[in-house]
């Protein structure tokens, strides 16, 4: 047998993988394929899609109208003509629950895009400035975050003229103006520490080197680097906002009338505790539902995220 006729079988590819073959690798398709695979993620994602269908169309749920009272069925349990009984005013339980998923969700969104914003730029800008821009603006981050967030937004809230009182989105953006005045400092510092350890990094130093200005390194080179860990804290954060809210909301003043919000509904429902317990029971229900799946899902984006859990 001579050397001319001994022939090599050719590798075997998986079938799987050969789709992977020459495919672009980056973080955010290394964190997709991680949290797919992830049964943590599709379940709070399921739960979050659930709220935010009855956040922008509550119709689909129920065709009752949470603001009409029937006195005659009031502190009814559930199952006496309703699914989840009325309340002490006669409001509808389930069709409250419906539509005060609008304005939580709302409040935590908008606050969690004000924060990621203020925040993130603040950050950005002390941690690749560097010096005095640095001191300067992480001494006015400490004043912030040394307030307590609820009693902060307590004084803040109580401080606003009326003016914020007069419609359904100004009294919304009151909530979400005093979270992210009190709430960007953590972002802050979180984003300023990322961008001082990606700083340093070469391919930001040969940028540099080849003439880009910083505008082109920080959105080129230094935020895609630097995001991941924002990212994860911002998807928790905004559980923790719409439980705030609900807190401002049940301590009467947070979201007040015309809005609709499980915080007002529990607090509404704390007068019949030991009498009609389901008044408090299905607002409190929904409120732990829609905190734990942003939690579920920041731990989720945390763990695709960080490259040590693959």
């Amino acid at each position: 047998m001579t050397e001319q006729s001994i022939v090599e079988a050719p590798p075997t590819v998986d079938p799987h993988d050969a789709g992977e073959v020459g495919e672009e690798r980056s973080l955010a398709s290394d964190a997709w394929r991680a949290m797919r695979r992830n049964p943590l993620f599709w379940v709070s994602a399921v739960m979050i899609a659930v709220f935010v269908v009855m956040a922008a169309f509550p119709g689909l749920f129920t065709r009752t109208d949470p603001t009409v009272p029937v006195l005659a069925e009031a502190r009814s349990r559930p199952g006496d003509g309703t699914w989840f009984g009325r309340d002490i005013q006669g409001y509808d339980i389930y069709a409250r629950c419906i539509y005060g998923a609008r304005a939580s969700i709302l409040v935590g969104l908008f606050t969690s895009i004000g924060t990621v914003l203020l925040g993130g730029t603040v950050g950005v800008i002390a941690g690749y400035v560097g010096g005095w821009v640095d001191s300067l603006l992480s001494r006015i981050g400490d004043v912030f975050f040394a307030i307590p967030l609820l009693l902060g937004a307590i004084i803040f809230l109580v401080s606003l003229p009326d003016f914020f009182n007069n419609n359904y989105l100004l009294i919304v953006l009151k909530v979400v103006l005093a979270l992210v005045v009190l709430g960007w400092p953590s972002l802050a510092r979180l984003m300023r520490s990322s961008v001082i350890q990606v700083k340093p990094n070469d391919y930001v130093q040969a940028a540099r080197a080849l003439g880009a200005s910083p505008g082109r390194i920080i959105r080129s080179h230094v935020l895609p680097n630097a995001l991941a860990p924002m990212i994860v804290v911002a998807t928790i954060n905004l559980g923790a906002y719409i439980a705030a809210e609900a807190t401002l909301s049940f301590l009467g003043i947070g979201l007040q009338y015309p809005a609709i919000s499980w915080g007002i509904d529990i607090s509404s429902a704390i007068v019949g505790l030991r009498t009609t317990p389901h008044m408090l029971f299905f607002p409190g229900m929904f409120l732990s539902l829609a905190v734990l799946a942003f939690i579920m899902l920041g731990d989720a984006v945390r763990d695709a995220l960080d490259p040590k859990s693959r």
